[in-house]
């Protein structure tokens, strides 16, 4: 008779090492955008001095929210990462909201993304039609899914060499960038604290990711420990390479060239490098999508895995048992890969993660703000992680992330009332669970 397989608290692994839990902050966050943002961010900002000030003014708001998050991590180290923390402040329903939104579309839709990205970028150095690029996006998801299954350790193998990977063109432009020339600071004009205000927004989608790895906390050695360190310590470390990042490209390239420029990084690798320089970034750009997919992939299945352990999913006693031999997420792996095969192929994956970017950000400033509740839940705990210069460093952590949900109000009313709907749709889904489970 087939073994069956074991629950999450009977066998997951604590197997994820500081190293590669370091590398799953830093490789989410650094993906593409920062080939590309520089040129963005510079055009609301005016001038490179404050381009360079918006990078850093970002990088301060995503580690206030990283800090105030990092606190709760160390209380509530539980496989599930922010679901389980709204689940455990707030009430189930809003837990649930937050899954049922990440599980069905939000992580599978930006696995989706990545590998399509990964196979469109392929396609300057092997020339391919729409449906051949579809069909490695999924090639490249199944070879990834598939070193996930067999081991969680070789998940973290991958994700560490991608990142190194990625950090290599990085390095490279930088180094190269900072001897080459100092930035003209005078170029540019004042655009005002609105400008500067839409040049710190477009910062801030370009640090997202860093949360995934809170998903992974069943699999630390010393999660209450280890959390605060590696969330911290990789965002600061990707905001000081994005700033270095920033003054190089504006050392190698003229005010003007950056400001019309969709690709900055790569115009300045070929400035750097000549022509060979733009298939080193291609080729680093597809390690850098490549190293942010395997992330995601890792990070997306804990999801659907921690509701189904608590039973809020149908078909719970599938989705949230492991492998019998290798002690993985199998199934919950595949449900987030078979739902990214489906976006893939419909194309849909787009649409769908700009629709839930409002909703999302909802439920990441509930869980800036949970550090209250939280301080209010535990009121006499000694020892342990603690948000420094509280409250201000989770003050301005909300502050920030408030102002992306009022921007992304302001500028799609719409699709933000859509992404309201499609959450909202999960409520009969929970009425229904909790019905049967009762």
């Amino acid at each position: 008779m087939e073994e069956k397989g074991r629950l999450p608290d009977e066998g997951l692994k604590k197997s994820v090492t500081v190293i590669q839990a370091l590398s799953l902050v830093v490789g989410m966050i650094i993906g593409s955008g920062i080939f590309l943002k520089p040129g963005v961010v510079l055009q609301s900002a005016g001038s490179p001095l404050m381009a360079i000030a918006a990078w850093v003014a970002g990088g301060i708001i995503t580690l206030a929210s990283a800090l105030s998050v990092a606190e709760i991590a160390s209380v509530i180290p539980k496989t599930g990462g922010l679901y389980i923390y709204l689940e455990e402040l707030y009430g189930d329903i809003w837990g649930f909201l937050l899954g049922w939104v990440q599980t069905v579309i939000s992580y599978p839709a930006s696995i989706a993304a990545q590998a399509i990205a990964f196979a469109t970028y392929a396609a300057v150095f092997v020339p391919m039609g729409s449906w051949q690029q579809k069909g490695l996006a999924i090639a490249i998801m199944a070879f990834v899914l598939v070193m996930n299954i067999i081991s969680t350790r070789y998940g973290g193998i991958i994700q560490t060499v991608a990142t190194v990977g990625k950090l290599i063109p990085v390095a490279a432009i930088i180094g190269f960038g900072i001897m080459a020339g100092s930035p003209d600071f005078s170029a540019g004009v004042s655009t005002g604290m609105t400008g500067f205000g839409a040049a710190i927004l477009g910062t801030l989608w370009a640090y997202d990711g860093w949360i995934g790895v809170t998903n992974m906390a069943g699999e630390l050695k010393n999660p209450g420990k280890d959390l605060p360190r590696v969330i911290s310590g990789g965002v600061i470390f990707v905001v000081i390479v994005y700033a270095l990042f920033n003054i190089a490209v504006f050392g190698v390239l003229p005010y003007d060239q950056v400001m019309g420029s969709a690709t900055p990084g790569s115009q300045a690798a070929v400035a750097l490098f000549g022509e060979k320089g733009a298939v080193f970034i291609t080729a680093g750009i597809m390690v850098s999508v490549f190293g942010a997919m395997n992330g995601y992939t890792m990070t997306a299945a804990r999801v659907p895995l921690a509701m189904a352990e608590r039973k809020r999913l149908p078909m719970s006693g599938v989705i949230g048992t492991l492998h019998p031999r290798f002690s993985t997420p199998a199934n919950a792996l595949i449900l987030q890969c078979a739902l990214a095969c489906v976006y893939i192929l419909t194309g849909s994956f787009e649409t769908l993660t700009n629709i839930l970017v409002f909703v999302l950000w909802i439920f990441f400033t509930m869980g800036v703000l949970g550090v209250f509740i939280l301080r209010k839940k535990y009121p006499r705990r000694e020892g342990g992680y603690r948000v420094p210069f509280y409250p201000l460093v989770p003050i301005v952590g909300a502050l920030g992330a408030a102002y992306i949900i009022i921007s992304t109000i302001l500028s799609s009313p719409v699709q933000s009332m859509i992404g309201i709907g499609i959450t909202l749709l999960g409520l009969p889904v929970y009425a229904l669970i909790k019905k049967e489970n009762s």
